[in-house]
């Protein structure tokens, strides 16, 4: 009996990623890319329609007999898209450069094996700058990539995890169903131009630890939309590593869009679960007499959409509210 499993990152560039003195620039002659489904059913498709950088679909395979895996092997692989530059008025679109797929030697266990692989690339544009190790300066634009691990079962299950990533750009982890199910919690364009060469990769003997989390509810991405898009310009501020964006019991009258980085929830100090980039949270206070009900502090450097709860609609506030409750980790 044959028993197959994927998982499948795809990395993308939201017009938060990029801050800093890349910004102006990028938005002059580059792109930013559309949020990305919430269940892919056609990867070819979706990359030519150029709404992804890059994508790394580990789909592996054993074969079982009478309980026993008698083989086993890889069938999927990396997949990278093109890059369009916009200047004066006209496009150019650059083919980006993949790198060879690594495929690290099955994990054969009692009763499963395991796949790991790391899948990327650069874009084909130059991209000069100063990095942090010898030679000192690149030419070449950072690689970005992920690398993924896939578990496959003799008993048809399977689970993955998401081993390491580039810190830029956001990547998004889709299971063998092709639904969302994972996001990258942290974006840092600026130590990725300056680290992500060489021998500093997983092409050379070193990856980067990648922090994931769970994915938002449906209702919190349409909420995003509005809240980013609607007629009510938000404001956006940072929070360093540590610092409180709202205390238990505090007043409040603002809800927030988490854009970057992952927060924390406390109730009466102890830690409920965190939260990632699209995560909605505050309205609690704005729907049940004005005081926080926990402690949200930031894990990681953070961005944070702020805005008034008179200019969100009340009836899509206590809707979430009440999946909130139900999880017991939102203010």
């Amino acid at each position: 009996m044959r028993i197959e499993s994927s998982v499948t990152s795809i990395s993308w560039i939201p017009s938060e990623a990029v801050q800093g003195m890349t910004k102006l620039p990028f938005e002059m002659v580059a792109h930013y890319d559309q949020p990305l489904p919430d269940r892919i059913d056609d990867l070819d498709a979706l990359g030519a329609a150029d709404r992804f950088r890059f994508a790394n679909q580990l789909r592996a395979w054993i074969e079982v007999d009478q309980g026993r895996i008698v083989a086993h092997g890889y069938s999927g692989g990396g997949r990278i898209g093109s890059t369009t530059l916009r200047l004066a008025g006209k496009t150019a679109t650059f083919a980006a450069v993949a790198l060879p797929d690594r495929q690290q030697p099955p994990v054969v266990s009692d009763g499963c094996v395991r796949f790991v692989q790391t899948a990327g690339g650069r874009t084909g544009v130059p991209a000069p700058r100063r990095v942090k190790y010898p030679p000192f300066v690149q030419i070449s634009a950072p690689l970005a990539w992920t690398t993924l691990g896939l578990t496959v079962h003799t008993d048809g299950s399977s689970s993955h995890d998401v081993v390491g990533a580039s810190s830029f750009p956001r990547h998004w982890i889709y299971d063998e169903e092709g639904r969302l199910v994972l996001k990258s919690g942290l974006v840092d364009s600026k130590s990725w131009s300056q680290r992500a060469f060489g021998r500093h990769t997983p092409w050379g003997d070193e990856d980067s630890p990648a922090m994931v989390t769970e994915v938002e509810s449906a209702l919190e991405r349409e909420l995003s939309a509005r809240i980013m898009r609607g007629g009510s310009k938000p404001s956006i501020g940072t929070l360093r590593k540590d610092q409180t964006l709202v205390s238990e019991g505090d007043s409040g009258t603002d809800a927030f869009l988490l854009l970057d980085g992952v927060l924390t929830v406390e109730v009466k100090g102890a830690v409920l679960g965190q939260l990632g980039p699209g995560a909605v949270l505050g309205e609690r206070a704005l729907i049940e007499g004005g005081n926080r009900t926990a402690t949200v502090r930031a894990l990681t450097p953070c961005r944070v959409a702020t805005i008034s709860g008179k200019d969100l609609d009340p009836r899509v506030l206590a809707e979430l509210a009440t999946g909130h409750r139900r999880e017991g980790s939102a203010p």
